[in-house]
């Protein structure tokens, strides 16, 4: 008999949305053996959008989409979720500053965590993917009454991808050659993208790539500003490559993690590299592929990249204060 996995989407009608929703119902993310329900949440006035796309889902006729549900209200669209995509968020207006931002997004995730809580079924799973994400993420888990904060992560999934493309570019490799990269931090461009662990062919990045100024220098600010280079680029923010790394962060959890590898994404920190015990900071993750992860440990950094590490932190507590009041 096949499995049934509720998904909530919110913001589902968004250009990440509709790049993520026909992946998630072909059954490429949880398998051809799990059937999908799709729980999407809109704002009142893209509902109409939204329609359009369940009717091109509809018409793609996937075997394994078991239903869809369209709403607007949370509590509905998190009834039952065993996976909760959280994508929705206020975008950055001209002129705002980030802490405007984090505290305009504040009662939405505040909103969704309590709804959260009500709504989803016991072994809940939870992304946030929406921008100043590590924050909203802090803030829908601190308002999750009863759901452990474990449960909750921020993406730093495409941080990571683009680490790799770029080191793979550098040694003329492919990105199947370049493994055990790190996002430490902020899901900003304060993060701090990691080679010196990293590994081409299985051998340390620096013996690989012998230009060392490049990957303290150009390497790390190319991974840390790529976004706003898509934003210069296409006129819009990062789509399809968002919601393939949000699928990429749900694929890297249900399956249990090679020996001797892992991936990047933000957790509620346990004290690990001396980060603030529940700060949703990024860190090396393995997953056990039934729902537990554990953050590895005992990574080396030299002093530079003790720097690095140092601003990202310290970005990300000043983060926390700006939204204290919001925190249970």
């Amino acid at each position: 008999m096949s499995k049934l996995v509720n998904v909530a989407v919110t913001g589902a009608a968004g250009q990440i949305g509709y790049a993520m929703l026909f992946r998630l119902a072909s059954g490429e993310i949880f398998g051809h053996d799990t059937r999908v329900a799709l729980r999407l949440l809109e704002v009142t006035p893209v509902l109409k959008a939204l329609e359009g796309v369940v009717m091109e889902l509809d018409d793609c006729a996937f075997p394994l989409l078991d239903s869809v549900t369209i709403t607007d209200d949370a509590n509905v669209a998190f009834e039952g979720v065993n996976w909760a995509l959280l994508v929705g968020s206020k975008p950055r207006g001209k002129g705002m500053e980030r802490s405007d931002l984090i505290r305009d997004n504040g009662p939405i995730f505040v909103g969704q965590g309590r709804a959260l809580a009500a709504r989803a079924a016991s072994d809940l799973r939870v992304l946030v993917v929406g921008n100043p994400a590590n924050t909203n993420c802090l803030i829908a888990a601190n308002n999750a009454a009863g759901v452990p904060a474990e449960r909750f992560a921020a993406m730093t999934q495409l941080d990571h991808n683009r680490a790799v493309i770029q080191l793979a570019k550098k040694a003329g490799v492919t990105v199947n050659e370049v493994s055990n990269v790190t996002i430490w931090g902020n899901h900003s461009p304060s993060q701090y993208p990691d080679a010196e662990n990293a590994k081409i062919n299985g051998k340390p990045v620096y013996e690989v790539i012998t230009d060392h100024d490049w990957l303290k220098n150009s390497f790390v600010t190319t991974v840390q500003k790529r976004g706003a280079a898509v934003i210069e680029a296409r006129g819009a923010s990062s789509a399809a490559s968002a919601a393939n790394a949000a699928l990429n962060h749900v694929q890297n959890m249900v399956k249990k993690t090679p020996a001797g590898h892992w991936f990047s994404c933000a957790v509620p920190s346990d004290g690990s590299y001396g980060v603030d015990e529940g700060l949703i900071f990024s860190f090396p993750i393995t997953s056990d592929g039934q729902g537990g992860y554990s953050i590895v440990q005992g990574l080396p950094m030299s002093d530079w990249a003790k720097g690095k590490f140092a601003a990202t932190l310290q970005e990300l507590r000043d983060e926390k204060a700006v939204v204290a009041d919001l925190l249970k």
